[in-house]
């Protein structure tokens, strides 16, 4: 195919609190792990998290800005940390969590970032699940308002498991589908993330969800898990290195991943997308440089045999 650089498909990018978890508690050294990526040009995008000293979020903004990168903002590390829940069905909790998500949204503006990440709390189980769709639809709507008020920002849901490891409401891609159609018809630049690594988690085929949302506005990761055994170091929602036996992805589940979102033509050169690596180091002798560099491998091998 003519031109078929990967970066005239989308802005390729990583999530750093993940590549370097000692980032992840908005603690540690955020600035100085960043500053790899930033210095690393195979990567066009980045996902960045919680940052609790203002002085560090200033440091990171000020290299950021010299990094022509698209900056995303995941409000995962707060929310996870703090164990907050925007559809908790106590109004006092979920008081809590719209607050600490709101103030994440102030730190996504500090940051220079365009897009953001949101996603839904536990699960209720099955008879309270409707009933928690709804808080989460009127959560999210208050979330896409009070961030449209500060300026343009793109704002995608990523879907999780329901049942293995984070057991969240959303969940099913059906059920992201039935909230993001809430959503997206009063905010437009509400949208979805597809995760790969969480597609076998959810016991579902990227081939039968992403159809459900591809109207929406969306955002896509690539990565690992390990559900089969329990006592697999992976096991869950851990995104194990590309690979590692016992995994469920490798170069060739990414190709096919590739191939499906150009077959949709969700990658495109029109619009797009930022797609990016959500990889860690799990083991001993696993660093955070040798995973990235794995990662790396399996995008441009995976890309050269679409």
């Amino acid at each position: 195919m003519e031109n078929f650089s990967i970066y005239k498909y989308m802005k390729l990018g990583i999530v750093h609190f993940k590549a370097y978890p000692q980032a992840t508690t908005g603690e540690g050294p955020i600035v100085e792990t960043l500053r790899k990526i930033v210095e690393d040009d195979f990567w066009t995008a980045v996902e960045v998290g919680w940052m609790k000293d203002p002085k560090v979020r200033h440091e990171a903004r000020k290299l950021l800005e010299t990094s022509h990168m698209e900056i995303c903002y995941a409000n995962q590390p707060r929310m996870f940390t703090l164990k907050l829940n925007i559809n908790d069905l106590d109004p006092t909790e979920r008081k809590k969590a719209m607050s600490a998500m709101k103030n994440g949204v102030d730190e996504a503006f500090q940051l220079g970032a365009a897009c953001m990440r949101v996603f839904s709390g536990k699960h209720p189980g099955a008879e309270k699940k409707e009933e928690a769709k709804k808080i989460l639809i009127d959560s999210l709507k208050e979330i896409c308002r009070y961030t449209n008020e500060l300026g343009p920002m793109g704002i995608y849901m990523k879907v999780f498991d329901y049942d293995i490891d984070k057991r969240f409401l959303i969940g099913h891609f059906q059920d992201a589908a039935d909230v993001a159609a809430e959503v997206n018809r009063d905010f437009s630049n509400f949208g979805v993330l597809a995760d790969l690594s969480h597609f076998p988690l959810l016991r579902e085929t990227p081939e039968e969800a992403i159809p459900l949302v591809k109207r929406f506005p969306m955002h896509f990761h690539i990565g690992s898990c390990a559900f089969r055994d329990r006592k697999h170091p992976g096991y869950g929602d851990l995104q194990p290195r590309f690979g590692m036996p016992g995994g469920e992805i490798d170069t060739p589940q990414v190709r096919d991943y590739f191939r499906l979102l150009l077959d949709l033509k969700l990658l495109n050169p029109d619009k797009r997308p930022v797609l990016s690596a959500e990889v860690r180091p799990l083991l001993l002798e696993e660093t955070s440089e040798a995973i990235i560099a794995n990662t790396k491998r399996v995008i441009k091998e995976a890309w050269a045999t679409v």
